[in-house]
């Protein structure tokens, strides 16, 4: 079990009770139907700058990062197809389930044990890395930025995720999102070629 406390006192600070419409609205972000109309945006953006072989690109290249993101982070909480892969890596409640923490705010129980890397995070920004390379404008970069604070805040918000394990997802999601922007270029040069 891994017993780090550094991040609790933040954790406390950015976790409360903002009342029922704040954590509707959290819970909102947190989840997916919320953000398809982002997705389709930056579809059309590809669609714009690069046609129909920048978008069934983009799709390879979101479904590696993503998936790679997603994946490897199961691995250090031990959940998903790969949760035996390193079973003696340290693992870490998440704080709703942390008893230390006495005055945490909690939405839903309705999660997994073990928050040591968040999925979502590592997600999100792999998403964010990959598209703002690929779109290349500064406003699409910015607005990528405040999603994936806004998503990485609400897991704090919801007692998912401790600040510690919002910033080794982000780090995931900047490698992850680099990896599919490779498979990107990479899909791209053979059409190019083809």
């Amino acid at each position: 079990m891994n017993n780090v406390t550094w991040d609790w006192e933040l954790f406390a600070f950015l976790n409360f009770d903002g009342g029922r419409v704040l954590d509707a609205t959290m819970s909102t972000i947190s989840g997916i139907k919320m953000w398809l109309p982002l997705y389709a945006l930056i579809i059309y953006m590809v669609w714009r700058r690069y046609s129909w072989r920048g978008v069934i690109a983009l799709i390879v290249a979101m479904g590696i990062a993503i998936g790679m993101a997603d994946i490897v982070a199961g691995i250090f909480k031990h959940s998903g197809p790969l949760k035996h892969l390193c079973p003696e890596f340290p693992v870490r409640l998440r704080p709703m389930f942390t008893q230390e923490l006495l005055d945490t705010h909690i939405v839903s129980t309705d999660h997994g044990s073990f928050g040591t890397v968040s999925a979502h995070a590592a997600t999100i920004v792999s998403l964010a890395v990959l598209s703002s390379i690929i779109i290349h404008r500064r406003w699409f970069t910015w607005t990528m930025v405040g999603v994936a604070t806004l998503i990485c805040y609400s897991r704090i918000y919801l007692a998912c995720h401790f600040p510690q394990d919002i910033l080794i997802g982000t780090a995931l999601g900047i490698v992850s999102g680099l990896v599919g922007l490779m498979a990107f270029r990479l899909v791209m040069r053979q059409k190019r070629t083809a």
